[in-house]
């Protein structure tokens, strides 16, 4: 059913499940840790829709598999595996993708564990380029047999890569290209269609977009996917049904939820732009944004995201101060969730990060990192209003 159909319907029914016995057309929890082996009908094991045995949780689960064609047909992807968080996703992208001798292109500036993760490999004799995340930069570094890791907006400073033309240099040298999507999400772009071989999702964040789940996800070719799946099985790092469950449920809204919290976040940006007591603000959005034009061209809509990176005058003590003082807004260190938050970037997704390399980023003492949520704009913005008084 999913591949002829559009994204918002992709969203409601890309899971393709129906109980021919009760006529169910939600996917169910299979709470269940082992299945039949063989099935005593048949005397065969039984297989998945992808040929894989059905027969410990561990490896493969309905309910999971459920989420799997949906994410698959969302990143317009051959095949998808959901794991048990973002995290875990990038860990077996490592483990599957690097041995001894291999070289990883990663930005300095991306989700600090993700740095952190890289950084450990070498003791394992991976080589790590780390370089300036911008897309010159990147496309430099890129050599023959690299493994190149990017962000499609970077975290926390909101950067656009210019993921096609990454990806382009790859194709030309041989190397492999794997994008973390998930400050963009499938909603307004899908690098796979741009010649990314592999793409990342957490889907703690946008997708499940409830801050009650925690989860990551890998799609792309299917070959790929085979291999990935192997390293999966090996490391226990599968989804949990449970959790499955309410990304499934969340996924149906993804797009309504993305649209809104998008248009909230332009209106912060230029509310906060105008703020004396804010000295710069980072979203790709804005007509001030170095990143708009390529954002533009980039993006399947002209929407930027809900994630608003703003820096105040007074540094350290006054971010301090703005986030102990929010109320409708909740200081938390995560994003795209129907509740705003707003996390400081040096205590929490940036701490891993050399503070040396910081503060050449631009990850200041004084950065705050908004995550819209699903409130009245005019509560948000009366919120910071107090809060930056």
């Amino acid at each position: 059913m999913a591949s002829g159909i559009r994204f918002s319907t992709k969203l409601i029914h890309g899971h393709g499940f129906f109980d021919e016995a009760t006529g169910a057309f939600i996917p169910p929890i299979y709470q269940t840790a082992i299945f039949e082996q063989p099935d005593r009908r048949t005397g065969e094991t039984r297989l998945t829709d992808r040929g894989t045995e059905l027969k410990y949780s561990r490896e493969e689960n309905p309910t999971v598999r459920a989420l799997e064609r949906t994410l698959a047909a969302l990143e317009e992807a051959d095949d998808a595996l959901a794991f048990s968080s973002g995290m875990a996703a990038i860990s077996t992208t490592y483990v599957a993708l690097l041995k001894r001798g291999s070289r990883l292109v990663v930005p300095a500036q991306a989700y600090g564990t993700t740095i952190q993760l890289a950084t450990e490999l070498t003791k394992f004799g991976v080589k790590i380029a780390k370089v300036w995340p911008s897309t010159d930069s990147i496309i430099e570094a890129v050599r023959t047999g690299d493994v190149v890791l990017v962000e499609t907006i970077t975290n926390p400073t909101l950067r656009v890569i210019d993921v096609p033309a990454v990806a382009k240099r790859c194709r030309e040298v041989g190397a492999t290209l794997v994008v973390d999507n998930t400050f963009a999400s499938p909603v307004i772009y899908r690098p796979l269609a741009d010649g990314a071989d592999l793409v990342i999702e957490s889907l703690t964040k946008y997708i499940a977009g409830h801050n009650d789940v925690v989860g990551g996800c890998i799609a792309g070719p299917s070959e790929s996917i085979a291999q990935l799946w192997e390293w999966r099985r090996r490391m226990g790092s599968i989804a949990h049904p449970f959790d499955a469950f309410l990304t499934l449920r969340g996924l149906k809204t993804l797009e309504v939820r993305f649209e809104r919290q998008s248009r909230t976040a332009l209106e912060i940006a230029e509310f906060l732009e105008d703020h004396p007591l804010v000295e710069e603000v980072m979203y790709p959005g804005l007509s001030s944004s170095p990143y708009k034009e390529l954002a533009d061209r980039m993006f399947i809509k002209k929407l930027y995201g809900g994630v608003v990176s703003f820096k105040v005058k007074g540094g350290r003590s006054k971010a301090l101060r703005v986030l102990s003082r929010v109320h409708v807004i909740r200081p938390s260190p995560s994003l795209g969730g129907t509740e705003s938050l707003l996390t400081y970037p040096v205590i929490s997704a940036a701490k891993t990060i050399p503070e040396e390399d910081r503060k050449k980023l631009g990850i200041t003492e004084g950065l705050l990192r908004l995550s819209v949520g699903l409130e009245d704009p005019e509560d948000l913005k009366e919120d910071l209003a107090t809060a930056l008084s």
